[in-house]
């Protein structure tokens, strides 16, 4: 072991005098990975929990009275793991008309047909929230098939409609643990089942020059693209994700191998020491200082700027090249063409919204928490107790208010009280930083809330009567072009037309572009970045809702210092500059749009590390203070998906139900 760490690792990691620092990293490593104290796989752990048995039968057992505060997936998980195993469970919600937290999809209000839709067609919906599940995320895979909600695929590279066979049911969900305990699977197969072949039609444009994602891979259009970067020299020809690889694979070869062309784990001790190294060498720095301090290329030379430049546009790194080295390296695994994603039929609404039956009378919404008191007389013993005392039920006092607007435009704030055994918080943290507590949180979990970054993310969603990046070929584009013209009168037309062409001074009399792609992607520098089109159509629509912006950090917070409908026309100027002016005349006028920063719940996207603060305080973020714990994404290192939430959630269950 001795020989290969020696061989294996940096000269740094070993002879540093360090033996603190080298514990928090294999402990990191270890709670990145899943492994339990006994070295056991907690994922098939969590899987039998949540899936199979629920949470185990306890001797003598007692009911505790618990309080949830959110009701997003993380809340509604938990809150009906302890309350199927017999515990007396409340959820309050800040919001006064939905669950779901950050699982929100725009669609027709089923409960009150009255509402008026988002779309102009109310058969569309949209996601401003959670829209991909990848392959290797088996709770929440297994959680939408446990609630016999529809999974389908989401395309993230487009593809021919006309191959695979997605007929019947989707695959099962099956998990390999590493600790050697058997296979889990939920499901039963489908050998018929075939996902359709992926043929990346969808569109690159930057600095003016624009390709399709699949000719990025010829070296005369690789040496086209990269030099609008102004890029030289013998790599001219290398894709910016081989770059990016070559420079990354240094790293991944700390815990992994490559064998017969794929990525292998390390044996078990070696895996968890790799990744300890990674940890400890590179959380301090940035993405942008990895590269430009670490990061070589085969030729053992370093990244230029112009290739880091062309790398943090195509490959959506740019944004967040000032934030954490650890958060932009795991997330190369999770936003990855090579990786199969699902969705949920219907919208991811449905997920949260499968716990209403069961958890209905236990929720109560627009309760704000404003205020947390705790009992815990490890922590301060003398300290005296406005609402809470030592007895059964009141360990715990959560002060609220509503937000209930009345007529004349004010708030009516309600104060209301809940007393509890135990709390779980799965609000974030930058909500919860404006909570005032007492006693104090210890002095790591302080910092945390403090400090945590969450990100901005924004989404500019448009809705379109025809879904023109179907179209295959001129007369489709004509047909469509007509039909529209009819619809809306040719004076109409004519003027919205002479509005577009004089924003698309490239194309005023050109044909139009004939994308021909099914689902996918396409990445743009202008402001509108990253551009996704619906994988499937939904039954008795012709139209679709596109997400014409999706931007993160730098990129959203431009997005949001516009009005809604500023966003709208913007977006619609950066579909035509890609698209040409013919899309726009598909536009129903309608559109929704997405700031999770200016969310008032929210406070954020989600949890991503600035330099360092993965070493310095997450495994603070999950410990429990006395009777308070915590769950959610940010207190996972799956930052901004629900697989995270799910295994905290399954794991605050589990430390709550056993608690003292």
């Amino acid at each position: 072991m001795k020989d290969f760490l020696t061989e294996l690792l940096p000269k740094s990691y070993y002879t540093t005098k360090d033996p603190k620092g080298k514990a928090r990293a294999r402990k990191l490593a270890r709670e990145l990975l899943l492994v339990g104290k006994d070295n056991e796989d907690l994922i098939k752990k969590y899987l039998e929990i949540l899936i199979d048995n629920g949470l185990p039968k306890m001797k003598n057992f007692k009911p505790k009275k618990v309080l949830i505060v959110g009701a997003g997936i993380t809340g509604l998980v938990t809150g009906s793991l302890l309350k199927q195993a017999g515990h007396d469970v409340t959820i309050i919600e800040a919001n006064a008309n939905r669950i779901g937290g950050r699982i929100k999809t725009f669609h027709k209000n089923p409960f009150n047909p009255t509402e008026t839709p988002p779309f102009q067609d109310p058969k569309q919906y949209a996601e401003a929230g959670a829209m991909r599940l990848p392959d290797f995320h088996p709770l929440v895979l297994a959680l939408i098939d446990k609630h016999n909600l529809k999974r389908q695929l989401f395309y993230n590279v487009s593809v021919n409609p006309d191959t695979g066979n997605t007929s019947g049911h989707t695959p099962p969900v099956v998990y390999e643990p590493f600790d050697g305990s058997g296979a889990w699977k939920y499901g039963t197969d489908n050998p018929n089942w075939k996902a359709p072949e992926k043929v990346n039609n969808t569109w690159i444009r930057t600095n003016e020059i624009q390709m399709r994602k699949k000719d990025y891979n010829d070296p005369e259009h690789i040496e086209k693209l990269n030099k609008g970067f102004e890029m030289k020299g013998p790599d001219l020809r290398k894709t910016t994700s081989d770059l990016l690889n070559e420079v990354l694979d240094p790293v991944r070869d700390r815990y992994s191998d490559v064998i017969d062309g794929k990525r292998v784990n390390k044996p078990f001790e070696q895996w968890i020491e790799g990744w300890a190294s990674v940890i400890y060498d590179f959380d301090g720095f940035s993405m942008y200082g990895f590269l430009k301090k670490f990061a070589k290329k085969k030729n053992k030379k370093p990244l230029t700027d112009n290739e880091i430049e062309a790398i943090g546009t195509i490959e959506n790194l740019t944004s967040r090249l000032a934030l954490s080295f650890m958060h932009s390296f795991l997330g190369r695994a999770d936003i990855n063409p090579n990786v199969t994603y699902y969705e949920i039929e219907g919208g991811s609404w449905m997920l949260p919204y499968a716990f209403l039956p069961e958890l209905y009378n236990n929720i109560v919404m627009n309760r704000r928490m404003t205020h947390i008191e705790y009992y815990d007389p490890k922590r301060n013993p003398g300290y005296t107790h406005r609402f809470t005392s030592a007895k059964p039920g009141e360990k715990v006092s959560v002060r609220t208010l509503s937000e209930t607007k009345v007529s004349d435009g004010k708030y009516d704030h309600e104060e209301e009280i809940f007393k509890a055994d135990h709390c779980l918080i799965t609000i974030p943290f930058s909500s919860l930083r404006h909570v005032s507590v007492s006693p104090a949180f210890s002095y790591k979990k302080r910092r945390a809330i403090i400090e945590l970054h969450y990100d901005a993310a924004t989404k500019v969603l448009l809705e379109f009567n025809q879904r023109w990046w179907e179209f295959k070929n001129e007369a489709e584009w004509k047909n469509g072009l007509k039909e529209v013209k009819k619809a809306m009168g040719k004076e109409q037309y004519d003027e919205l037309k002479r509005i577009w062409m004089e924003r698309d001074p490239r194309r005023i009399n050109a044909k139009p572009i004939i994308s021909n792609y099914v689902g996918g992607g396409s990445v743009t520098d202008n402001p509108n970045r990253f551009i996704y089109v619906p994988s499937h159509k939904i039954p008795g629509s012709n139209g679709g809702v596109l997400l014409a912006s999706y931007s993160w950090s730098d990129d959203a917070r431009r997005w949001d210092s516009m009005e809604e409908h500023d966003r709208y026309l913007a977006a619609m100027r950066g579909l035509v500059d890609i698209h040409g002016w013919q899309a726009a005349m598909f536009y129903t006028g309608k559109g929704k749009t997405q700031s999770w920063t200016q969310s008032p719940y929210a406070f954020g996207e989600a949890a991503v590390f600035t330099p360092g603060q993965m070493t310095s305080f997450h495994l603070d973020i999950p410990t429990a203070e006395g009777p308070v714990h915590f769950a959610g994404e940010h207190v996972s290192l799956k930052h901004a998906w629900i697989e995270g939430c799910l295994e905290t959630g399954t794991r605050a269950a589990l430390e709550i139900h056993k608690a003292l």
